[in-house]
């Protein structure tokens, strides 16, 4: 005998197969959010996003009510890498390689990612874990400057704000290729960093190679 609709035994299944179906949709947003805000920054609409990932924007806003939702989780992974980052060196015994190590990093990360930064510099009320965790990175960062001037090779006059104007100088840097930005972002920031140091040992030493960059790029970036 036939059994009744209501008792079919694939129904269980096919719920299965939405609950996957809103996974693989989660999945496909927060890849188009990481790659769209990598390459424009966060003023991207949320309807774009959408439009990327091959979903509506009603879905869209039933898995992250709000753009802050979004970032918080398309960036959590970086965020816990920049966290660590600043843990390793406040564990190296030298105060100067920890604090240059976590420039050098943190702006090379910046310079593949510039949606990271803008996240990493906003603050959104809404997105507690952010803010946690950008706390504990700018503590600790405040503590290796501490030590680096404490050690003498850091220059007395460095303030917090000296890496925001960093990170910020470091944001106009664009080039052809990933690799040639990389490289950019490594001298331009050697040249920073030897301009913090406090003695000769720290504002001297050979710059990482210059990349192959074009003036015309300045006015047209896509060039």
């Amino acid at each position: 005998m036939t059994a009744p609709p209501s008792r079919i035994p694939h129904a269980k299944g096919t719920a299965g197969g939405l609950r996957a179906d809103a996974r693989h949709n989660r999945e496909r947003i927060l890849a188009a959010a990481r790659d769209t805000f990598a390459a424009h920054g966060l003023d991207v609409p949320m309807a774009e996003i959408a439009r990327r990932a091959g979903v509506g924007v009603a879905t869209l806003y039933r898995r992250f009510p709000t753009k802050e939702a979004l970032v918080t989780e398309a960036f959590a992974e970086q965020f816990a890498t920049c966290v660590s980052v600043v843990d390793d060196a406040l564990a190296d015994p030298d105060p100067w390689r920890g604090f240059r190590t976590v420039i050098e990093r943190v702006c090379v990360m910046q310079a593949a990612d510039r949606g990271f930064t803008a996240a990493f510099l906003t603050a959104f009320p809404d997105a507690v874990p952010v803010d946690g965790e950008r706390a504990r990175a700018e503590q600790g960062l405040a503590e290796l400057v501490r030590r680096a001037k404490d050690a003498g090779r850091l220059r007395a006059d460095f303030v917090m704000d000296d890496l925001t104007l960093l990170l910020m100088a470091n944001n106009g840097v664009t080039a052809g290729s990933p690799e040639a930005a990389e490289a950019a972002c490594r001298r331009f920031v050697a040249y920073f960093l030897q301009a913090f140091g406090a003695g000769p040992a720290e504002r001297t030493g050979p710059l990482p190679p210059a990349p192959s960059l074009e003036l015309r790029r300045l006015f047209r970036p896509d060039a």
